[in-house]
């Protein structure tokens, strides 16, 4: 019997330990960003260093990438399957500064951005702040 979430790691080639499926399926189930710190909640009795170490395999490997939403904690997210060699998910994300998650926005990229001549860009992060559908509603 084949595991998808193995298959899926393997596939970026990342060897399958526990703790790694634990953690994909962690993210798989999440509808927003996490931070390290609520990873760490969540996974109370694991390893704090072996944590740190699967969210670094698994950006080096492209299944997530990191956001910076100035909340001053790295998020992480699960990378679009378009990932392979290098990242090609180049959305905006969304912080909601009432409940301060911070959501992937995938089908809004981040626009073409005309840098002056000798600027080289190696990569863009969009921030959108504001209140979010859930906060919005009350």
């Amino acid at each position: 019997m084949n595991d998808p979430l193995e298959n899926k790691l393997k596939s970026r080639s990342i060897k399958p330990t526990a703790m790694r499926l634990l953690v994909l399926q962690y993210l798989m189930e999440k509808s927003t960003t996490v931070s390290l710190k609520d990873i760490e909640k969540d996974f109370f009795k694991a390893d704090k260093t072996t944590l740190y170490r699967t969210l670094k395999t698994f950006e080096k490997n492209n299944l997530i990438h990191s956001i910076e939403d100035g909340s001053g904690h790295t998020k992480y997210a699960l990378c679009l399957e378009a990932c392979d060699i290098r990242h090609h998910d180049s959305h905006c994300h969304f912080h909601c500064t009432q409940c301060k998650a911070t959501f992937c926005l995938t089908s809004l990229n981040i626009p073409q951005i005309d840098l002056p001549t000798n600027f080289v860009m190696s990569e863009a992060n969009m921030v959108i702040k504001g209140i979010c559908a859930n906060c919005n509603l009350g």
